[in-house]
């Protein structure tokens, strides 16, 4: 088997596609519990419609966690990592698309319908930006340590 499909190397693949996206879901979550329990948003269960500030807010800090969790995906990644935060954002939309069939007419608990279109359209624009900023990192020549001199 050759090096680069060892099994080692597709588990590191699939452990930091797993870790990048558990990090932005449970920022997000938190970020969510914590704008419900200050009043920003309504108590869970009760409608969004009219708080679309709230939501609008709540798709600008989903796009920046988007973003974060795909730059760790592409972080950990074992090597190619645009293709490694790519995936995440596939399986992102695909997430997001489920969800806003899901909820499309299921009450005004889920508010507007271009909230989940927004969270479908952003979901790989917000991987590649993540993936994106891992690859201008590598591309920075190496720091010059502290103590060193020129």
């Amino acid at each position: 088997m050759s090096e680069t499909h060892s099994p080692r190397r597709v588990l590191r693949s699939i452990g930091a596609v797993l870790a990048g996206m558990v990090v932005g879901i449970v920022i997000t979550l938190g970020t969510d519990e914590l704008l419900h329990v200050v009043g920003v948003f309504p108590p869970w269960g009760q409608s969004m419609v009219g708080f679309d500030g709230a939501l609008l807010l709540a798709t600008a800090y989903r796009v920046v966690y988007g973003v974060a969790g795909s730059y760790i995906i592409a972080r950990l990644a074992p090597n190619r990592p645009m293709l490694h935060a790519l995936v995440g954002g596939v399986i992102g939309l695909v997430v997001s698309a489920v969800g806003a069939v899901a909820t499309w007419n299921s009450g005004p608990a889920f508010g507007p319908h271009w909230y989940p279109l927004a969270l479908v359209v952003t979901a790989l624009p917000s991987a590649w930006a993540g993936g994106k900023l891992r690859l201008i990192q590598l591309r920075q020549p190496a720091q010059v340590s502290a103590g060193s001199t020129l």
